[in-house]
């Protein structure tokens, strides 16, 4: 199955579900956010989303830091 991840094609085997993705891809789930087909998938249920061919996924990475008080 061909998927969209941040607008790069990538093929994957079966149909994962959003948490699975994110196993493989050996993300840190407590750090990222997940829109789906332009839809913000909740982190309660990625393991419920069932992929499909040519979703189009886009994962966004929280960074912490930034400047110190002045």
């Amino acid at each position: 199955m061909r998927v969209f991840i941040n607008g790069e094609s990538k093929e994957i085997s079966g149909t994962p579900s959003l948490a699975e993705l994110i196993n493989q891809l050996d993300l840190p789930a407590t750090r990222i956010a997940i829109e789906l087909n332009r839809e913000v998938v909740r982190r309660n249920d990625w393991s419920s989303t069932i992929l499909q061919d040519d979703d189009r996924i886009e994962i966004v990475h929280f960074v912490g830091g930034g400047r110190g008080g002045d």
